[in-house]
């Protein structure tokens, strides 16, 4: 029986992985966690608190028009309010690893609206892999 997911795996452009460290573990505040030895290089992995979960971060072709995403719960409206600000000035700041859209604090959120759907906002990393933020 399926009891939680083990990870999700993303994609970045072949020679980003250190864009990836730098967003995924300075913008979002995930922790980079070791991969196996034979996979050094090629391979990230960042542990999602101490839940278990993992994002792994591998190089590949990728389609920033793509609507498949992880989204990582938050424990509070202010975690989440705070998260949303740190990757949309990552985004305004600009740079390598900058986020390629981010929802701007303030604003209704780039997804589809409706009462189903609780406080959350969207992003797209700098390869254009597509993240949800929830409480």
């Amino acid at each position: 029986m399926i009891q939680g997911i083990a990870h999700v795996n993303l994609t970045v452009h072949p020679g980003t992985l250190d864009d990836a460290l730098d967003f995924y573990s300075k913008t979002l505040g995930l922790t980079p966690a070791p991969v196996p030895e034979l996979q050094t290089g090629t391979i990230l992995w960042f542990n999602i608190g101490s839940s278990g979960q993992q994002i792994h971060v591998t190089m590949g072709p990728t389609d920033p028009e793509h609507t498949r995403h992880p989204c990582f719960k938050l424990g509070t409206r202010d975690e989440l309010e705070d998260l949303k600000k740190n990757i949309h000035d990552h985004f305004v700041r600009g740079g390598p690893a900058a986020p390629m859209a981010a929802d701007k604090p303030g604003v209704l959120d780039s997804g589809t609206q409706g009462k189903e759907y609780p406080k959350r906002f969207f992003a797209r990393d700098y390869a254009g892999n597509l993240l949800e933020f929830t409480l």
